[in-house]
């Protein structure tokens, strides 16, 4: 099967990006001929398609007011991208398209060339797009559902994404605009839900059940169980408010006993560092960021990963992952966490925010005996096993790709 794969970056941007770099080399190991549309980097990874690539914006810079005029309209519409996205289609004439993230990069505009050629069209939802132009559905620290019902014009009131005004308004009336016109509802046949969560927040949010499938995220499987034996808890992830991570320490600076170690980097870093030395919480050690393979060896020697996360997770990477490895995870009960933790029996799951819980959390796993521990590792494993391998993750798609022909063909 020819499969085209869409996504407004290429580098390992975050999770999304992740997962399409892992989802696209399954594919071709398995026989497919797979292909990428998106954005020109210096930071991507080398593909033949990148001559098809379409420019970049720097949507954070600010810049003099034509250019920002500029970036506006494509912000909107894109058209650079439907040109380039045409010839990409009549080149390469893929059985089926693959999207991931394409708005404000890429926009709905190559999604009018993908109906006129009946193309069969799935796309997996990373984040909240769909429904809401605030895609994280975080703002000021806390869970934000201003634009439910339609009103999306509320997030600007609220400046939900950005604290100026033009980004709120750009991104309210895109959305206007993409609703107002059923784009991706009228060009996408089934919209995957990696999570329970997302699924359940999508139908709530008005869009169409009959096109909402669930099939989880994939991940490698470890050959053996990681042992543990470091003694500390590991996060590994970005270093943002959405994180948790502020609330984390102040609870874990109250269990000296329990080492922690902090991976990753983000707008928050320096916050959380003041912060960690202000208590005097020596027992937590912040890492930067560590190469993936490092960071593996890094997981393997951890007692358990930690997820504080107080925004709506969609299913965590780094969670799927220590689950992999065979390790107890503590995570905070929001999102699509809980499909992953069932309390007291692979991990803990902790009131999101809550520091009190977080401090009783972290109390009781120290005093979990390690044959305990080694346990809801294992509990942990089976669960990636059962549900979250390479080869099941591929037959969904396959089934959801036919599936999606069929109906074009009806």
């Amino acid at each position: 099967m020819k499969i085209l794969h869409v996504n407004k970056f290429f580098d390992y941007f975050g999770g999304a990006e992740t997962y399409l770099h892992h989802v696209m080399e399954a594919q071709e190991a398995a026989g497919d001929e797979v292909h990428i549309f998106s954005t020109r980097s210096p930071s991507n990874v080398a593909t033949p398609d990148e001559k098809y690539f379409v420019e970049r914006m720097d949507l954070r810079k600010r810049e003099a007011w034509w250019k920002e005029l500029k970036k506006a309209k494509k912000f909107i519409w894109n058209k650079e991208a439907q040109r380039s996205f045409e010839q990409m289609l009549d080149d390469v004439q893929p059985d089926v398209i693959h999207l991931h993230n394409i708005y404000h990069h890429l926009s709905t505009s190559i999604l009018p060339p993908i109906r006129k050629r009946k193309i069969p069209c799935v796309q997996t939802l990373h984040d909240y797009k769909l429904a809401n132009p605030n895609y994280a559905m975080f703002a000021d620290g806390k869970v934000c559902e201003h634009g439910k019902g339609g009103y999306y014009w509320s997030i600007v009131d609220h400046r939900c994404l950005h604290k100026g005004y033009l980004p709120n308004a750009l991104a309210a009336l895109e959305m206007y605009l993409s609703k107002d016109h059923q784009a991706y509802e009228r060009t996408v046949q089934f919209f995957i839900c990696p999570s329970q969560f997302m699924k359940k927040t999508m139908e709530e949010w008005g869009e169409p059940v009959k096109q909402l499938v669930q099939i989880p995220y994939a991940i490698d499987l470890p050959q053996d169980v990681a042992q543990g034996g470091g003694g500390y808890l590991l996060y590994a992830g970005r270093l943002s408010v959405e994180k948790g991570l502020a609330g984390f320490i102040q609870a874990a600076a109250q269990v000296p006993e329990q080492p922690i170690k902090i991976a990753g980097r983000g707008p928050q870093e320096a916050e959380l560092k003041k912060l960690a030395k202000e208590l005097k919480a020596d027992h937590i050690e912040f890492l930067g960021f560590v190469e993936p393979s490092k960071l593996a060896g890094i997981r393997r020697q951890a007692e358990a990963v930690v997820m504080p996360t107080v925004s709506y997770e969609n299913l965590s990477l780094a969670l799927l992952e220590a689950m992999a490895d065979g390790l107890p995870c503590l995570a905070t009960k929001i999102g699509g966490n809980p499909e992953l933790v069932e309390d007291s029996v692979n991990g803990f799951l902790v009131k999101p925010g809550d520091m009190d819980d977080w401090v009783h959390t972290l109390t009781r796993f120290f005093a979990v005996p390690q044959e305990v521990k080694r346990e809801m590792g294992s509990v942990s494993r089976k669960k990636i096993i059962a549900n979250n391998l390479w080869p099941q993750h591929l037959e969904r798609l396959k089934e959801c790709y036919h599936n999606a022909e069929k109906i074009l063909r009806t």
